[in-house]
């Protein structure tokens, strides 16, 4: 865990510690959706209102730049042969040379179910505090994606560069699925 006085703080966003996901192209690692419904799509029944529930497996990942410096947006696509949904916030661990720090969930977005139908994407917005100073930042070089009510995850090479001892609180913070740009 990236561990230096002043970094970013590790947390779910409900303010107590976050697991991160560990390493690997698809690994196991903590959902960012509901807690009920990620205990409830653990079942190989589970349905979510419009289709399956998206797994990481019929998913690709990409990333592109977003509206604001400090923004990245995270694009999800449907590669499945079957209408899927998603609902709720992502897992996001970001990885570097310094360690790995877990993305907060924002506050005072409306959390929407988005439907996808196969070949259709959808995306969110990874939010960081740039390291704008030139000087001795912290630079991550990939991160660890779970889609909402999913156990595993995708790794993404991503380079986001944030100043070192950002201060406490989750100050990298990741939008619900669908409400990006």
């Amino acid at each position: 865990m990236y561990a230096s006085p002043g970094a970013p703080s590790a947390t779910d966003g409900s303010g107590g510690p976050s697991a991160s996901t560990g390493s690997g192209e698809a690994a196991e690692g903590s959902g960012g959706g509901d807690p009920q419904a990620s205990a409830s799509a653990a079942s190989p029944s589970a349905r979510a209102p419009y289709g399956d529930i998206c797994r990481t497996a019929n998913l690709s990942f990409s990333s592109s730049g977003g509206m604001a410096e400090g923004e990245v947006l995270i694009n999800l696509r449907n590669t499945g042969s079957s209408s899927c949904s998603m609902h709720g916030f992502p897992g996001l661990d970001l990885e570097g040379e310094d360690g790995t720090v877990s993305a907060g969930r924002s506050s005072g977005r409306t959390i929407p179910t988005v439907a996808l139908a196969p070949g259709e994407g959808t995306n969110f917005a990874l939010h960081f505090p740039p390291d704008t100073g030139g000087g001795s930042g912290v630079t991550f070089t990939s991160a660890m994606v779970t889609p909402p009510d999913e156990t595993h995850s995708h790794r993404l090479s991503l380079s986001v560069s944030v100043p070192a001892g950002t201060g406490s609180g989750p100050r990298i913070t990741v939008d619900p699925v669908g409400s990006g740009k």
